[in-house]
């Protein structure tokens, strides 16, 4: 895509906790500075045009009708078939139709991940998708996949999420050609892991990507490596495992600051420490998870994500289509066929 092209993006409306409550109020801030994307907001037209009432709105602003929801905790298969009219698959359709370039959804991610590989199609060459998000580092950030599409995997799958995010790193980073890539492991040593994990390490360790080894928990959040590849299982309790200790962390601080006088003295002049590690340690600054291995840019909101959060994950949207995530993954998997074949 070139760099002077608008981008248009489909929210589903009324996914997530809060639906369009925060949907709406997201999309017209993000709007506010992005001048080069458009957005759709996908749902009942009627509950949408409330929420758009009494606000200035725009011209790059539309709403498309989908006159059903897919709940959160509704199965997968249901939402599949039973709701071909829900917000999530009307703007899945409009990626798919070429209407809109990526859709962003806080719904459920079980009915996400299974509508959006039914409508949208894998890649070539891509087995199953992976949901890949970056995590506050010490060095910055790393990016950690996959994160809850895939609870048992083999190694050559744990070898496709390597290449695809190193491909999507290298895109959306300007700082990283050549991502440094992890594998997950219980230890560093090589007699350390399962033998998908020992699979997939000798793989990695054959092929032409930077592999650096085995990365145990702690190097998430040390910055040994760019991409850190597990199976969804592990993935997904490291993501929920790293969101809790930060709300610890928080209520720690808080609880300690306010225990008398004087602390809250002290959490006066700490201020702006305490400001720029809220802003480093937030998981809000990092919402927005990629499905990578589709036909299309499909990116998954937290759940519960208020409006800052919401507007982070229209962010990685843009970022994927303007840096053509999934063309150069595509590229990628078909370039390290023949290396993950083994094992």
């Amino acid at each position: 895509m070139k760099r002077s092209e608008r981008i248009t993006i489909a929210l589903d409306a009324l996914g997530g906790d809060h639906g369009a409550s925060v949907v709406v109020p997201a999309a017209l801030q993000f709007l506010n500075g992005n001048p080069d994307v458009e957005i759709i907001l996908v749902g009942r037209e009627d509950i949408l045009s409330e929420h758009l009432a009494g606000k200035p709105t725009s011209d790059r602003l539309r709403i498309h009708h989908a006159s059903q929801e897919v709940g959160m905790d509704e199965p997968p298969s249901k939402a599949l078939r039973g709701k071909k009219d829900s917000s999530m698959r009307v703007a899945l359709n409009l990626v798919k139709e070429g209407v809109a370039d990526a859709c962003v959804s806080a719904g459920n991610t079980g009915a996400l991940m299974a509508t959006a590989r039914f409508v949208l199609k894998m890649l070539p060459h891509v087995d199953r998708p992976a949901i890949i998000t970056a995590l506050p580092s010490i060095e910055g950030r790393t990016w950690v996949l996959d994160l809850g599409a895939n609870v048992d995997c083999s190694s050559q799958h744990l070898f496709q999420f390597a290449v695809m995010g190193s491909e999507m790193v290298a895109a959306v980073d300007e700082k990283i050609d050549n991502p440094r890539i992890g594998l997950l492991n219980i230890g560093e040593e090589e007699i350390k892991g399962n033998e998908q994990v020992k699979n997939a390490h000798r793989l990695l360790a054959n092929s032409t990507l930077n592999y650096v080894g085995y990365v145990e928990g702690d190097g998430i959040y040390k910055g040994n490596a760019d991409v850190v590849v597990t199976d969804g299982f592990v993935g997904n309790i490291a993501l929920k495992s790293s969101e809790g200790v930060a709300k610890m962390i928080a209520h720690f601080l808080k609880a300690e600051f306010r225990r008398n006088i004087f602390t809250r003295m002290i959490a006066l002049l700490a201020l702006p420490v305490l400001k720029n590690f809220r802003r480093k340690a937030d998981p809000r600054s990092h919402n927005g998870a990629s499905l990578l291995g589709l036909r299309g840019v499909v990116i998954k909101s937290h759940g519960g994500a208020d409006v800052l959060a919401f507007e982070n994950a229209i962010m990685v949207a843009k970022q994927a289509v303007r840096n053509n995530v999934s063309e150069r993954i595509a590229k990628g998997v078909a370039a390290h066929l023949d290396e993950g074949a083994g094992a």
